[in-house]
């Protein structure tokens, strides 16, 4: 049977390690801070800003919420999110996005500066991911990372195959795995022959959006498989991209959903505004 992947103790890890590098700076006088924007009232929207609270108040982030009405302007957006850029107290900013229509998602993204970027968005860090020069990464692909890093997996040499070609998964994904020397494969809706591909792979990354797709018929015996996916059946239970019990028999290693990747998503996003934190610190200093 495979290793489960335990996205929850990982994030935990990671979590108890920011914690007690906060407190230690914060000592020095230096602190961290998170401006969270939610346009309207979205269910789900709500539930994730509330984590990305709760992982502030854990690991000693200040962070400020700014919950504006369904009816927000694109003008009345940009102008916030330009005030926070010139608030030297704010080091982070996050807009939970989906935003309402009438506000054009990519505009909102590029307003906010590259170095308070911490979903890792914005063109400057999307281009320094691809050049390998230092900046922030999209959350979930560095945590899946973090996930492959802590639980023994090697990278190097390995093939890898990510199914799916999003800004926000797939292509800094196969970027990332790039960057720890994998030999990386992107497949997406056109790709010919899937299964032939992904049964490649001693590395899979199931984004694809679709409910248990990828069953054993795409896996290789020994793989170790890492489902992006989320779902919420009909019976209200949750699942992923990946039939896990079909898969898991098959693969070496495998991540859970929930409790797999999910976890680490707003753990990275805490890495990176820790970061963001120190930066700012260092430019502050004479």
């Amino acid at each position: 049977m495979a290793q489960i992947i335990d996205g929850k103790q990982i994030s935990s890890q990671i979590r108890d390690e920011l914690k007690e590098k906060v407190e230690q700076y914060r000592q020095e006088g230096i602190r961290f801070s998170l401006a969270v924007i939610q346009v309207g009232a979205d269910p789900a929207s709500t539930v994730y800003v509330r984590n990305k609270r709760n992982a502030c108040a854990y690991i000693g982030i200040e962070s400020s919420a700014y919950e504006l009405p369904e009816e927000t302007t694109e003008e009345e957006l940009l102008n916030l999110i330009h005030t926070l850029n010139d608030d030297p107290n704010v080091n982070g900013i996050l807009v939970q996005l989906p935003v309402p229509p009438q506000i054009r998602e990519h505009v909102v993204v590029q307003a906010i500066a590259k170095e308070k970027d911490v979903d890792g968005f914005h063109m400057a860090n999307v281009g320094a991911l691809s050049m390998g020069q230092p900046g922030f990464v999209s959350c979930t692909p560095a945590g899946i990372i973090q996930l492959l890093k802590r639980s023994g997996i090697s990278i190097e040499g390995k093939e890898c195959v990510v199914i799916g070609r999003s800004n926000i998964v797939g292509k800094p994904m196969a970027m990332l795995l790039l960057r720890e020397n994998g030999t990386v494969t992107v497949c997406h809706s056109r790709t010919k022959n899937l299964r032939d591909v992904t049964k490649r792979a001693d590395i899979l990354v199931a984004a694809v959006g679709r409910p248990k797709m990828i069953d054993d018929s795409y896996v290789k015996e020994g793989a170790v498989v890492i489902d992006v996916g989320i779902h919420r059946m009909e019976n209200g239970k949750l699942c992923g991209d990946v039939d896990y019990e079909k898969v898991a028999p098959v693969a070496s290693a495998i991540t859970p959903v929930p409790g797999g990747v999910g976890p680490m998503t707003v753990t990275m996003l805490m890495n990176n505004c820790v970061e963001a934190g120190l930066m700012a610190s260092k430019e502050k200093r004479p």
